[in-house]
């Protein structure tokens, strides 16, 4: 399959680096195609910018953000590794989701301004890696996955339906030993396995 690998961590020592890292070689050496998007690397700017709102109902003005579209368009599984902030999207991948997965590119308005469309109807398979600081049972219990069900109606509920999301937190990612690490990693290679 076409893998497009989306990084989302500004450090380069991080444990979503060690995770993106692991999932392009292992994906790679499984025969797909990948690509790797690090935004923070390509200075992505996440702000939806004043010209791109203006044309958010006409016609899209999509000319400053060409070549992330086209990795959109080309994949058809996406991993993305992010940290959980908040318990949230750091801003840089929810200004990807801003921009990029946009209107006549990931979906097309109603004429009524109704229910959207979809248009990214050849993804098949999004998986979802965080690295979150709390415990699982803050995450679950109280906050009730606020990410995954983010991810899960709002973005490809209406983008990609057809889309399966796997979802896969690491929890209390900042005390983690390197057994843990390796643990880890092996979990999310058995994940990928399925794309």
């Amino acid at each position: 399959m076409r893998c497009l690998i989306v990084k989302a961590h500004p450090l380069d020592a991080s444990f979503c680096q060690t995770l993106s890292d692991a999932a392009v070689e292992f994906l790679t050496a499984a025969g797909h195609e990948c690509r790797l998007v690090d935004l923070y690397q390509s200075n992505f700017a996440p702000a939806l910018t004043k010209r791109e709102r203006q044309s958010y109902y006409s016609n899209f003005d999509a000319s400053a953000i060409t070549r992330e579209i086209d990795d959109l368009l080309w994949a058809e599984a996406i991993v993305l590794v992010f940290p959980t902030w908040w318990f949230g999207f750091p801003a840089i991948l929810k200004g990807w989701f801003d921009r990029v997965w946009a209107p006549g590119v990931a979906y097309d308005h109603a004429p009524d301004l109704g229910a959207i469309r979809p248009r990214l109807n050849d993804l098949r398979r999004v998986v979802g890696i965080t690295t979150l600081g709390s415990p699982w049972w803050v995450d679950w219990l109280l906050l009730r996955q606020p990410v995954r069900r983010i991810l899960k109606t709002a973005i490809l509920g209406t983008c990609a339906p057809k889309a399966a999301l796997t979802f896969l937190p690491f929890y209390k990612a900042e005390k983690l030993s390197q057994q843990d690490v390796q643990a880890a990693v092996a979990r999310m290679k058995n994940v990928l396995r399925r794309i």
